[in-house]
């Protein structure tokens, strides 16, 4: 019985020592708040980007939470350097910008990206897609 506890107790700590290194790897670096919108409700999700042919760009997964609030509402919100500024999200669905979106993460990123795609089971991020980002007016000043 004593034996059983202890290798629960490593277990937990693993388990928990994972979660922790997930947690520093994801916000490693540069990390920016997409706002969205759905069904009235607002949404932040920490995300990392990258600038990539004079277009910023975030890269997601359709099965990510926020994912879908994206699409039914391309305008989005990014705060970046403390600034918050409006953009329509275009999800590019194609391999190129998949894959040239991801080498730049993993350019910028390094390990912290290498390790998150290992956790997330999809280590050359072929699930990912490329999400451009364009610039909107932004609104009046009140």
């Amino acid at each position: 019985m004593r034996k059983a506890g202890i290798a629960l107790a490593i277990l937990l700590g693993l388990f928990a020592a994972v979660g922790i290194a997930q947690f520093v790897a994801a916000e490693s670096g540069e990390v920016v708040v997409l706002h969205t919108q759905a069904a009235g409700e607002s949404q932040e999700t920490r995300l990392w980007i990258v600038d990539q042919e004079g277009s910023a760009w975030l890269r997601g997964r359709r099965e990510a939470g926020w994912f879908p609030a994206l699409e039914a509402q391309p305008a989005v919100e990014v705060t970046r350097d403390d600034r918050r500024l409006p953009f329509t999200a275009v999800p590019v669905d194609a391999p190129e910008a998949r894959d040239r979106i991801n080498r730049a993460m993993r350019d910028k990123y390094g390990f912290a990206d290498l390790f998150i795609s290992w956790l997330v089971g999809d280590p050359d991020r072929e699930g990912a897609l490329a999400i451009r980002l364009d610039p909107r007016p932004l609104p009046p000043a009140p």
